[in-house]
């Protein structure tokens, strides 16, 4: 006799199999190990065993009552247990979508015209075609009504609003990603590992021209407060970047430098302001002054003419 017994009896057997006989995983701190639940699993195997003799009771009890059916009542009992299920609304309401003609009434909407055998049936539109153009009739008259005849929904208000988001999105990003600084977003870096970088670019790239300790050669004195094409890090940034003026002097580093490290070598050739090198060269361009800077931030006229002076002396 074919087995009776629900299916959905069977899903302990499979869950128990798998996690009733399994060691538990477990990390120790050290290292992965595995440690045993003898009593978890002699309960898991108990619970499975008697799991399967409650399977076997049911297929002895169905097998009985059967077993007592008269041959018309069998007959019953097994057509309807190999009747496959089906899914007879959503055939019918396929069916009423499509609208199509079932094949043996075809005959009544084939056309007159023949063109080498093959004839064209005058189906109409399927159901669920029609019923989908008319919703997009019903949204469009929505939305003319909603947008431009009651205007409730102000569609310029709502670009300026994500505009203004985008942008403060935008400079948020800017602040940590230091390769997209540029002339105009450049600040003066201060912390000591920018500095260190700074100092190896300036060695490496700078110093042949300006000395080590910014003294000038070549190129200008970096410690006074003199500069060519001015002074603060948006024009050391600058002039870093796009060299000397009209093709003359500094060649433009941009094309060899990241933002980021211009940015950092740019603070670098700042931090020499003050200082007094060992050969310093005269004085070139105008004495720049901050704006922003304090009274106190600025360097103060006699220590900025003393590189000067040593320099007029020698």
């Amino acid at each position: 006799m074919k087995n009776m017994s629900p299916w959905w009896i069977r899903i302990p057997f499979f869950f128990f199999l798998i996690f009733g006989l399994t060691e538990f995983y477990v990390d120790s701190g050290e290292k992965p190990a595995f440690i045993e639940y003898p009593m978890v699993q002699l309960f898991l195997v108990m619970v499975l065993l008697i799991l399967i003799a409650i399977e076997l009771i049911v297929l002895s009890v169905e097998n009985v009552m059967f077993q007592t059916l008269p041959e018309e009542a069998k007959e019953r009992y097994l057509s309807a247990k190999t009747k496959s299920w089906e899914w007879t609304w959503a055939k019918k309401m396929y069916k009423k979508l499509l609208g199509s003609k079932p094949i043996e009434e075809e005959g009544e909407i084939i056309l007159d015209h023949n063109y080498d055998g093959i004839k064209e049936l005058d189906n109409e539109l399927p159901p669920w075609w029609v019923y989908l153009f008319y919703a997009t009739i019903l949204f469009g008259v929505v939305y003319l009504a909603r947008f431009h005849v009651f205007n409730d929904y102000d569609q310029d208000l709502e670009y300026e609003m994500e505009v203004a988001a985008a942008q403060t999105a935008i400079e948020e990003y800017r602040k940590t990603a230091k390769d997209l600084v540029d002339v105009n977003t450049v600040t003066l870096l201060t912390d000591a590992s920018d500095l260190k970088a700074g100092q190896v670019i300036y060695n490496t790239n700078c110093a042949i021209c300006h000395m080590n300790d910014g003294g000038g050669g070549i190129g200008p004195n970096l410690t006074d407060p003199y500069w060519i094409l001015g002074g603060g890090i948006k024009n050391v940034f600058k002039t870093i970047s796009e060299g000397g003026r009209d093709g003359k002097g500094m060649v433009a580093w941009k094309q060899s430098l990241k933002p980021a490290e211009m940015a950092q070598v740019a603070s670098y050739v700042l931090s020499f302001q003050g200082t007094i090198p060992a050969n310093p060269k005269a004085a070139e361009g105008d004495r720049w002054i901050d704006e922003n800077a304090t009274e106190e931030e600025q360097l103060p006229e006699e220590m900025a003419s003393d590189t000067t002076t040593v320099a007029m002396n020698e």
